[in-house]
């Protein structure tokens, strides 16, 4: 039986996170392919995104609170397996109604499949460096994807994208058939216990998370089309995606190493309000550098802050039940990303982005100070993993 202990165990939730979770890494690529090759403006493209992304909360949703009954090998490779095929179907057509259903359907399979991911993953005997393991994975991935998919889709169309995300969920599909891990011993012991209603502070920390999410995606899926609107030119923008993969390396592994360092309200006080002001660059910068800059660190403040805030989640709620939601609390935020953006890109330009960044981020912050507020703090971290 594979447990999250080993090393196979370990690589499945990796590749599994990494499928699940694509739409973190590619949403620049996916909304300025859907704009610039299929010729949708911003607010269809951000629209497909978001049932992909709204298919994925749907499914966590539903699946969520029996996390604790399910196979969780069953469930991913299935999901995996049906967003491949969903995708394969959508490189083989350019008909808006028909996209959009095979991303909501996708997105419905790759949200159950990433649900169960992480409802493992929270019952790790480490929850915080298991989650901070297949980030570091999504970094690699991320350098990977962005190096490589802007040039395929340069060269062979906008076919050749979703052919990509078909063969990043088939990986996850194998990955999860051979090696899927079941949960850790000492937390399926402690979620042994009847299940009682989730504490107040899980919830604030919930909307917290789906705060920054929203920001996180509607800001992502215009990052590569400010650049190009701007004139930076095709090989510019994406030396930036690149060098955004390469910065994404490190904060998972840097939050592994902080966790008993640096307090986790701290951290989760500070990383709105960061992910705000870089908005505001991003989204309102004349000039190439500080738009460079902001944006080869802005997801990973999103990875940094998030592992603290799923450790801080895990170690509230020891059944998993609220982590297995993980992919709901993100991508509801997520899901209204693209279409937000979008309509307010329409509307405004670019810049309103900004002053929505820094709504919605203040908000995210006064729900992870209610996570200390609300009832007793987390526990200690747990031993290494």
């Amino acid at each position: 039986m594979t447990t999250t202990r080993s090393l196979r165990g370990r690589a499945a939730l990796m590749v599994a996170h990494c499928a699940g979770m694509v739409d973190l890494v590619a949403l620049p690529v996916w909304v300025g392919t859907l704009i610039s090759v299929y010729r949708f403006d911003p607010q269809q493209a951000g629209l497909l995104a978001t049932l992909f992304l709204a298919g994925a909360v749907l499914a966590s949703l539903i699946l969520a609170p029996f996390f604790q009954v399910l196979n969780g090998r069953v469930v991913a490779a299935l999901g995996f397996a049906v967003a491949a095929a969903g995708f394969a179907l959508a490189s083989a057509t350019t008909q808006f109604t028909m996209l959009a259903l095979l991303h909501a359907a996708s997105g419905i399979a790759a949200g159950a499949a990433l649900s169960v991911t992480h409802g493992t993953i929270a019952r790790s005997h480490n929850p915080h460096r298991m989650f901070a393991l297949v980030g570091m994975a999504l970094g690699v991935f991320a350098i990977a994807f962005l190096g490589g998919t802007p040039v395929l889709v340069a060269k062979l169309g906008g076919a050749a994208l979703f052919q990509v995300f078909a063969v990043v969920m088939a990986l996850g599909a194998v990955a999860a058939t051979l090696a899927f891990p079941v949960p850790d011993e000492v937390q399926a012991a402690q979620a042994a216990a009847p299940s009682a209603p989730l504490p107040a502070p899980v919830w604030w920390g919930v909307l917290g998370v789906a705060g920054m999410g929203l920001v996180q995606s509607m800001t992502f899926s215009f990052l590569e089309r400010v650049g190009s609107d701007r004139g930076y030119g095709l090989e510019a923008v994406t030396g930036v995606l690149i060098a955004l993969g390469l910065v994404n390396l490190f904060p998972a592994a840097l939050a592994a190493v902080l966790e008993k360092r640096w307090p986790a309200r701290t951290v989760l006080m500070a990383g709105p309000a960061l992910q705000a002001l870089l908005v505001v660059v991003i989204m309102n910068s004349p000039v190439f550098g500080p738009y460079a800059a902001a944006a080869a660190v802005f997801a990973a403040v999103m990875i940094f802050t998030h592992t603290f805030a799923f450790g801080a989640l895990a170690r509230l709620d020891p059944t998993g039940r609220a982590l297995a939601a993980t992919p709901a609390m993100l991508m509801f935020g997520a899901a209204i990303g693209p279409i937000l953006g979008g309509t307010l890109v329409k509307s405004w330009g670019y810049g309103s982005l900004g002053v929505a960044a820094l709504l919605i981020d203040g908000l995210a912050i006064f729900a992870f100070a209610r996570i200390y507020r609300a009832g007793p703090s987390p526990r200690p971290a747990h031993g290494a993993a």
